[in-house]
């Protein structure tokens, strides 16, 4: 097995070769995976099922010991592929709190922070060519109901 990180790679069911991959990933690449899954009303107004988190997100939590607490995610870190959220936190020996990183699969985000400029276009674009599929969707529908009906009366 090679030391340098290949693009190349496609599937390993070894799991050493698995973590290897994520551990040796070039940070361009992290960022994919720091994806979250989207609420269902997310979903279907952009027409994606995860995006990756973005500090500013309004996330849900999923899983563990602050299951249905939401909160802003204050940091995001590529190196080790977890997220800071605001309000969650435990308290250390001495008295003192401190944020816990979580993994962004065990989130869900309910809010998207749409400042940055390049993630509000990409959006929009997808939630343009959702509403177009959307309609589409529609007509054929509604063309095969009055064929059904054609048929029905004859």
């Amino acid at each position: 097995m090679k030391k340098i990180f290949s693009t190349a790679w496609k599937a390993s069911s070894q799991p050493r070769k698995q973590r290897k991959y994520r551990a040796n990933a070039p940070l361009h690449l992290r960022k994919k995976f720091l994806s979250s899954n989207l609420s269902k009303e997310l979903r279907k107004k952009y027409g994606k099922r995860n995006i990756p988190v973005r500090k500013g997100d309004l996330v849900k939590i999923m899983r563990g010991k602050f299951k249905k607490k939401q909160g802003k995610i204050l940091n995001v870190y590529l190196k080790s592929g977890r997220v800071n959220i605001e309000g969650i936190q435990v308290k250390k020996q001495d008295g003192s709190q401190v944020n816990i990183k979580m993994q962004p699969s065990n989130l869900q985000i309910i809010e998207l922070n749409l400042d940055d400029k390049k993630r509000s276009d990409k959006l929009k674009n997808k939630e343009n060519k959702n509403k177009e599929a959307n309609k589409a969707d529609i007509a054929k529908k509604i063309k095969e109901n009055k064929t059904e009906t054609r048929e029905k009366i004859k």
